[in-house]
């Protein structure tokens, strides 16, 4: 009998204490694209009763997380991903619970031939922060990297 390895969502929640505080649910995992939301929970409310700004920055650095680990997971023995920077503009009021839809911006094949070569690969990952009736209250860019192991 052979063994299922864990769900990107469950290892991220798993190692990441802050994905774990939050309780964050990981929907959609994928190498094109990842879906994590954040339920409406009182103690990570502002001062408007809706999410804190912390909180829906975390949420998109994890969608993010979450998407570059489906996309480049098999070149972990070579390389490690880090956040490099990161920025995020807040559209419209949040309220309730909020997701956060995550694309890479750069095809990975291209960044896994940059890695081949040598060098240390740059790519940017999009994310969309969304309430339940769609409005994007939310956008984010991620600057990631693949630092070759030593």
């Amino acid at each position: 009998m052979s063994e299922t390895p864990p769900s990107i969502g469950a290892m991220l929640t798993a190692t990441v204490p802050m994905a774990r505080t939050l309780g964050l649910e990981f929907t959609e995992t994928t190498p094109e694209r990842a879906v994590v939301r954040l339920p409406d929970q009182e103690e990570f409310h502002n001062h408007v009763a809706g999410p804190h700004a912390g909180a829906m920055f975390t949420l998109g650095e994890t969608a993010s997380g979450a998407i570059v680990l489906a996309a480049f997971g098999d070149q972990l023995s070579r390389a490690v991903p880090l956040a490099v920077r990161a920025e995020i503009g807040y559209r419209k009021l949040a309220m309730g619970p909020v997701t956060a839809t995550a694309e890479i911006g750069r095809p990975v094949a291209d960044v896994v031939a940059e890695l081949d070569s040598g060098r240390r690969p740059e790519f940017p990952v999009n994310v969309a922060i969304t309430r339940e009736d769609g409005a994007v209250t939310g956008e984010m860019t991620i600057v990631w990297t693949l630092r070759p192991n030593a």
